[in-house]
């Protein structure tokens, strides 16, 4: 064999290992498991939870019954809503009620992070009008403002709320 035709045997090897190679790392377990982790880390990222998280940050903020558009200090129940859809391109109008017509219903069994869920509870309810609104955070829980604890996570399914409950609307 001449030196020439041993050097293009030497690089048709060396190619096709790089290739194999290639091959080898584009399927390798770790490279599965990469792909596998960026898409569901995306998918806990959607609007909606975007929302709740940004809402979380207030958590223990206090409640005040017509609290300004303008503050942070204080919440009430539909400023809060306002203020942390707002962020994510969402313009409320005022009050619960106004925002109980906003968007397109969604069924409680088809809720999602981010939906607004209204309820008729407190001195001003009697079981039809939209008093309270919250924003579902997923799996049974609610963020909201109200009373004492302020800005808080409650069971939408149980108590005061599974009671009160009306209706839900999806904005985003």
């Amino acid at each position: 064999m001449n030196k020439q035709t041993l050097i293009k045997k030497a690089a048709i090897i060396s190619i096709s290992a790089a290739m194999g190679l290639g091959t080898l790392l584009a399927v390798s377990p770790a490279s599965q498991a990469d792909a596998a982790t960026s898409s569901s880390s995306s998918y806990a990222t959607t609007k909606g939870q975007q929302v709740v998280n940004f809402g979380k940050k207030y958590m223990g903020t206090p409640y005040k019954f017509g609290a300004s558009t303008s503050t942070t200090k204080v919440f009430d129940c539909s400023s809060f809503m306002k203020h942390i859809f707002k962020k994510y391109g969402v313009n409320l109008p005022r009050t619960a009620a106004q925002q109980s017509k906003v968007g397109v219903a969604v069924s409680k069994a088809n809720l999602k992070p981010g939906d607004m869920v209204f309820f008729s509870s407190g001195s001003r309810a009697n079981g039809k009008n939209v008093t309270h609104v919250a924003v579902y955070a997923g799996n049974g829980k609610i963020l909201h403002t109200y009373g004492k604890p302020g800005v808080t996570i409650s069971n939408l399914n149980s108590g005061t709320w599974k009671k009160t409950y009306l209706k839900a609307r999806r904005v985003l």
